[in-house]
């Protein structure tokens, strides 16, 4: 069979409209982004760096690249100041880059609840300033537990906690888990409120906490091991910092889901990204036996 001359005639038009369309993709300038903590009985930590654009290339070189140096950081309480000192930490592939209390200095202060606490960064020719609370313990971490689950035709533990909420509404926390030696990870949804249960004593599951770092293949469940010891991490934190990580959370777990809303990432460093955040501190451990 012939192909009719008029399919070929139209092929050819569409053949010749073809042109290669280059898009060019926007870049931002940098903006600097903060990821600072003041936990109850510990020095203030703060972290600078300058954001990448979405379509950046990430390797060590640029994330070594990215930190913020020769900042001047100080933290108030309203009637004292520390400045805080950049200092570097060798991970044994790459330096990073922190700000902390120098412990040979008079004047520095740990975290107290309730406190308020202010943080100063002077950087790239700017000033920012943020404040974040210390709260009381607004959730009382009472107990915790753990059952047997059967997971793929093994025999895991599932952790358990039990909580007593305070009578006034607003009460919000961020846990994390350590196993065994390794170091704390928050959950892939690591924060609460008390909007549904508030005055009341509840319980809940805790999953295990993740390396976000990791594909999602690596990763470990959300269930631990027979013989693990597991040390809970649970903090009162204020709506600020309960809304940053609520919404790095929730953008963090839409990731590649085509049908998810954009997310915009709630900080409180007015003129930068990130946050800074106060956190009362409560650990309990338990030995999941075999």
């Amino acid at each position: 069979m012939r192909t009719p001359l008029f399919l070929i005639l139209v092929t050819l038009i569409f053949a010749a409209c073809e042109k290669d369309i280059s898009v060019a993709l926007p870049v931002q300038d940098p903006e600097l982004v903060v990821e600072g903590r003041f936990e109850s009985g510990t020095y203030p930590a703060v972290i600078l760096t300058h954001s990448l654009n979405y379509f950046s290339q990430i390797d060590p070189a640029v994330l070594s690249n990215a930190f913020v140096h020769n900042a001047t950081v100080t933290v108030s309480d309203g009637s004292r100041t520390m400045k805080l000192t950049e200092q570097s930490i060798d991970t044994g592939g790459m330096k990073f880059f922190i700000y902390l209390p120098d412990l040979s200095q008079p004047g520095n202060f740990t975290g107290k609840a309730p406190g308020t606490y202010t943080l100063h960064v002077n950087a790239d020719n700017k000033a920012y300033e943020s404040v974040t609370t210390i709260p009381a313990r607004g959730m009382q971490l009472d107990s915790l537990w753990w059952t047997l689950v059967t997971v793929d035709d093994s025999t895991k533990a599932r952790l358990w906690v039990k909580i007593t909420d305070a009578p006034a509404f607003g009460n919000y926390g961020r846990y994390f888990t350590k196993r065994n030696s390794e170091i704390y990870l928050p959950g892939l949804n690591s924060v609460i409120d008390d909007q549904l249960v508030n005055g009341a004593t509840f319980e809940i599951p805790v999953d295990a906490g993740v390396n976000k770092n990791l594909d999602p293949d690596d990763r470990q469940d959300a269930f631990f091991e027979l013989g693990d010891t597991v040390t809970l991490k649970f903090c009162n934190i204020d709506k600020a910092t309960w809304d940053f990580w609520r919404t790095l959370d929730f953008a963090f777990n839409s990731n590649g889901n085509p049908f998810s809303s954009p997310t915009k990432i709630l900080g409180n460093v007015p003129g930068a990204l990130g946050y800074w955040g106060g956190y009362t501190v409560t650990y309990k451990t338990i030995i999941i036996s075999r």
